[in-house]
């Protein structure tokens, strides 16, 4: 087992108060395996990621544990955990823009990594560099290497935060929504790299999406995520092909396909407020007044396919 979270907990202190963002996650990847987590805005995908990152601000408080390669993220101290981002971990931004420096040439950025964790000089980490512009299919890499970042296009941004994220082949990748800011044609360009990479470094990948389209292109499994608890998980088609959490069922068919069946807009009412018990109750047709009092545990529903609901 490549990475493994166990009873991931987070919250954050805010004026005095305590406001819980994740509420025990687990879950593990292979090495190799592609893990989406699905889920909408707000539902603690990111904050997975920060905590295996170790980029959590000061009022945060995170419990439970992160095994990587059998280590314990969470318990290392911050000089270990640099070690790791960036050599062993990789990380790919929503925002490349927001990601990288404006102040500085875009393959100067990149070397950075190799200098750090390699020791490299100026010219060998330059090659190595424009050496993986030209695997990720950026144009003129030479020429590319010495532009600032206002200079490229939003794909190409992109394609310059994954070059970052993958220089040292580290053995994970975290990509959190990486094709969220660009059009169709390019998301579809990014995803297709990324699945080369994984495939061609025989890496794994932790993928951050809302959208289930882009899970259903690249993910291996899939685990969906609500309000900071993880309400269904399994292969992506079994879960896909079969979901049976009411969540996941609504990601499904609010997504828009080319035929004649209506998009369904997921509930948004919440008319009665849960103060225990399954975090979807409120926004869910098929509630029991249990819902409301119990959290469901976990359910079998065939092979790696798992589900918390009651109405299973």
């Amino acid at each position: 087992m490549l990475l493994e979270v166990k009873n991931l907990k987070l919250a954050f202190r805010i004026n005095g108060h305590k406001k819980e963002a994740l509420k025990g996650v687990s879950f593990f990847i292979r090495k190799g395996e592609v893990y989406c987590l699905l889920g909408e805005s707000g539902s603690g995908k990111t904050m997975i990621l920060r905590c295996i990152m170790g980029l959590l601000p000061p009022n945060a408080e995170a419990s439970g544990s992160v095994f990587f390669e059998g280590k314990d993220l969470l318990s290392l101290p911050e000089s270990e955990k640099i070690r790791y981002r960036g050599k062993a971990i990789g990380m790919v931004f929503q925002e490349p823009m927001t990601a990288l420096n404006p102040t500085m040439r875009v393959g100067q950025q990149v070397a950075e990594v190799l200098k750090h964790h390699f020791g490299m000089k100026d010219e060998e980490a330059r090659k190595r560099v424009i050496k993986a512009f030209e695997e990720l299919e950026i144009p003129d890499p030479e020429e590319r290497y010495y532009y600032y970042p206002h200079l490229l296009s939003g794909g190409m941004r992109q394609r310059v935060v994954i070059a970052m994220a993958t220089i040292a082949n580290p053995k994970l990748i975290l990509a959190d929504e990486p094709t969220t800011a660009l059009d169709v044609t390019v998301q579809a360009q990014i995803l297709r790299l990324l699945k080369m990479l994984v495939e061609k470094r025989e890496t794994s990948m932790l993928f951050v999406t809302h959208d289930v389209s882009v899970a259903a292109e690249i993910g291996n499994r899939i685990g969906v995520l609500y309000r900071g608890t993880l309400v269904e998980e399994g292969k992506l088609e079994e879960v896909l092909s079969d979901p049976k959490h009411p969540y996941t069922v609504s990601l499904i068919e609010s997504v828009p396909l080319p035929d004649t069946r209506p998009i369904k807009v997921i509930r948004t009412t919440e008319s009665r407020k849960a103060s225990q018990g399954c975090p979807y109750a409120p926004r869910c047709a098929k509630a029991l007044d249990i819902c409301y009092r119990e959290e469901p545990s976990w359910k079998a529903v065939k092979g790696e396919h798992k589900v918390r609901c009651f109405n299973i």
